[in-house]
């Protein structure tokens, strides 16, 4: 098997020493945010913990902190959310904090693979810029990573969007490799999904956002296959793959 699927920082750590690539899928909303911003010219360097440390961080690589969407003022528009991004100002370089996206790719990363950040946004152009380099093959193993969210207790809570974005990307590469059975179901899930549109807004993900106040979040994290942009992670922050 030569490309895998798996859930959480925790399966990240497990399928990452195996693989030349992770993909990691963080749908609503960490992975759409670093699309956004890497389109308009943003280098995005993940950061693990959403605590005082992110604002140090963010001073010593000589970045913009994104804050809570709450924490955002008309001064410092800059947060996790996509939409949020697409407003505001374009800085060089953005530390964006998110416990899972985050987390996988730097677990990802440590271990050597290269890190994709795929959304619902750009699954076809991460597919064909995989395959184009040869990551799912028998010398180039891939694994995609979806997020998932957090219960109370910090235990995974599986999210839909984020296995219809696994799933999208997967499903982009039935010609490549050969897939673990959960590879292949998170693709059999996409190909049967009539509306994904329907299913983002619905999901448990999507309609938190929208009872916080953020339905424009889920809007453009359902902008399905709407991006060219592939993030690949290089010196600690996420930029444009190289042609």
């Amino acid at each position: 098997m030569t490309i895998s699927f798996g859930w959480g920082p925790v399966e990240a750590r497990a399928l990452a020493p195996a693989a030349a690539c992770v993909v990691v899928v963080d749908v609503l909303s960490f992975t759409t945010s670093v699309g956004v911003a890497v389109e308009g010219g943003t280098a995005v360097l993940p950061y693990r913990w959403r605590d005082a440390t992110a604002a140090a961080f963010a001073r010593e690589q000589d970045a913009v902190l994104a804050v809570g969407r709450r924490e955002a003022t008309e001064a410092h528009p800059w947060t996790l959310s996509p939409a949020a991004l697409r407003a505001a100002p374009t800085p060089p370089r953005l530390v964006l904090p998110s416990p899972n996206g985050s987390t996988i790719a730097a677990e990802a990363a440590s271990g050597g693979a290269t890190v994709v950040a795929a959304s619902l946004r750009n699954p076809t152009a991460v597919a064909r810029w995989l395959a184009d380099r040869g990551y799912g093959s028998a010398d180039r193993p891939l694994a995609v990573i979806a997020s998932g969210e957090r219960w109370p207790d910090g235990s995974l809570r599986p999210a839909l969007e984020d296995l219809l974005g696994a799933g999208a990307v997967l499903s982009a590469l039935a010609r490549t490799g050969v897939p673990t059975p959960e590879a292949s179901a998170a693709a059999t899930l996409w190909a049967a999904t009539e509306d994904p549109v329907a299913a983002l807004h619905g999901c448990d993900s999507g309609r938190e956002l929208y009872e916080y106040g953020y339905p424009q979040d889920v809007a453009v994290a359902a902008e399905i296959d709407s991006s060219t942009t592939v993030p690949v992670l290089v010196d600690g922050a996420f930029q444009e793959a190289a042609p």
